[in-house]
């Protein structure tokens, strides 16, 4: 159900309108239509494909493996999704598949177990972003096969760079109502420790930039990865935007082997390996020193994910 704290169905239109005319202008059309899989051939082409697949690969209902793709937006989690949509065998549930999402949060825990019941695929990719926080209880929720998940992070700088271009000052905004209590039941302010709203709310938001606000949000909604206890889960695998960038092969390699999927060169034929833009934003020292501090930890995490992720064939709970 809603939130009573939701924006109206008409002002909701409204920023979704005004957030895609500031995305073309800012990033250009050809970019829009790509990362929001508007090319109605290649969609087909998919359909198509997954079509066969199934025919050729009766796998009876109830049987899909659910693979949640988490972490922070604009992290490189389309990128993530358009690759393992190429893959005949994984069902992709976007945010914007409303049978599944109501303005890209899950409806209902039922309905996602109803939904993953009803796959005839080998995965049904699920990416609920806004639900990143509960992540550890999706992955418990009962089912007759055990659950995966993909936590995608990018540099701080470039993911607060892309943030503000398509969303204008979202975060600098949801940072506010988090210090002033006016938050509610929104996303942002779910699972958040008392550390770190104290943290969140000694900060002057009448003065803060949005990129930095970005980069303090880039740092709250990442550090749940190690306070919800992910790192020390073999059902979890941590990504790197960066290192999918430098580095496309190695890194859908290390995926598929995490989710015991047939490595095929298409899942990454999207991306063109380039280095990270990399140039620093005028971000508040504070904040630089906390978004520093847990780049090290993540970096280190994922370095770290080929000796813990699940053997091919075993499910984890």
């Amino acid at each position: 159900m809603p939130h009573q704290d939701e924006p109206s169905a008409l002002a909701y239109t409204a920023r979704r309108v005004a957030r895609h005319l500031r995305w073309a202008r800012t990033e250009g059309v050809r970019r829009l239509v790509a990362e929001d899989r508007l090319d109605p051939v290649e969609r087909a082409r998919t359909a198509w494909a997954k079509r066969r697949w199934r025919r050729a690969n009766p796998v009876p209902p109830g049987q899909a493996i659910p693979v949640y793709l988490v972490g922070l937006q604009r992290s490189g989690t389309n990128m993530l999704a358009r690759g393992l949509d190429a893959a005949p065998s994984v069902e992709v549930r976007n945010e914007n598949d409303r049978q599944l999402f109501h303005r890209f949060q899950l409806r209902s825990d039922a309905v996602l177990v109803d939904v993953l019941r009803r796959s005839r695929h080998r995965y049904v990719l699920v990416k609920p972003l806004c639900e990143t926080h509960r992540v550890d209880r999706l992955l418990d929720l009962p089912g007759p096969r055990a659950g995966r998940a993909l936590w995608a992070y990018r540099d701080v700088d470039d993911r607060a760079r892309s943030e503000v271009a398509k969303f204008g000052d979202a975060n600098l905004r949801a940072l506010r109502a988090v210090a002033d209590g006016t938050i509610g039941q929104r996303w942002q302010g779910q699972r958040l420790d008392h550390a770190t709203r104290e943290l969140v709310a000694n900060f002057d938001y009448d003065r803060m930039t949005p990129h930095t606000a970005a980069a303090l949000f880039w740092y709250v909604r990442n550090s749940l990865y190690f306070r919800l206890g992910l790192v020390d889960r073999a059902d979890v695998l941590l990504c790197s935007y960066d290192a999918l960038l430098a580095d496309p092969t190695g890194q859908l390699r290390r995926l598929c082997a995490f989710l015991d999927l047939p490595y095929d060169p298409a899942l990454h034929a999207h991306v063109t390996p380039r280095p990270p833009r990399r140039s620093p934003l005028p971000i508040d020292a504070r904040v630089r020193v906390l978004c520093a501090d847990l780049t090290t930890r993540l970096d280190a995490a994922a370095g770290s994910d080929a000796t813990t992720a699940p053997a091919a064939g075993v499910d984890h709970g």
